[in-house]
């Protein structure tokens, strides 16, 4: 059985993730009423992903004959400078995951929770992809800087982007 404080942490998780799908799609939507399409649908497969990884950690939790609880979502913000700042605030997000996942692991660890850190270590294998994604995509959008015709062609390319329900 969980334990209170383990049961906690994974509940707020999944919470986070479904909060941060929510700011994927407030993301798309500023790229959308920008005509960027293709960044759009970059933050629209991210969204998915991240339903995708709070599913996840629903079923583990429901697996574990522990209560999922939902909490308020907060909204989300709506308005960047930029571009790269989409970017910028997408990588300080997956980093708050990264914490949050180490934080995770850290109490499995100490209460000797084994299924609970194998379940953890393939969201910590997938955090490190996701902070590299945007990585890339700040040093791309950067090296780029005001070369429209760049920025149309790897728009193009982002456009392209599905998820592929975890497979």
């Amino acid at each position: 059985m969980l334990s209170e404080k383990l049961t906690e942490k994974l509940n707020d998780q999944m919470n986070n993730e479904f909060a941060a799908a929510h700011e994927y799609m407030a993301m798309a939507a500023y790229c959308e009423h920008r005509s960027y399409d293709g960044f759009a649908n970059f933050y629209i497969q991210q969204a998915e992903e991240e339903r995708f990884h709070a599913m996840k950690l629903y079923n583990y939790l429901n697996d574990r004959s522990v209560h999922a609880t939902f909490k308020e979502i907060p909204a989300p913000k709506v308005n960047y400078d930029s571009i790269i700042d989409t970017f910028k605030a997408g990588l300080a997000q997956e980093r708050e995951v990264t914490e949050s996942f180490y934080t995770i692991s850290d109490i499995a660890t100490e209460e000797k929770e084994y299924a609970t850190l194998s379940f953890v270590r393939w969201f910590l294998d997938e955090q490190v992809e996701e902070e590299a994604t945007f990585e890339r995509h700040i040093d791309y959008i950067e090296r780029i800087k005001d070369d429209n015709n760049a920025l149309f062609i790897y728009e193009r390319e982002l456009a392209k982007r599905s998820f592929d329900g975890g497979k």
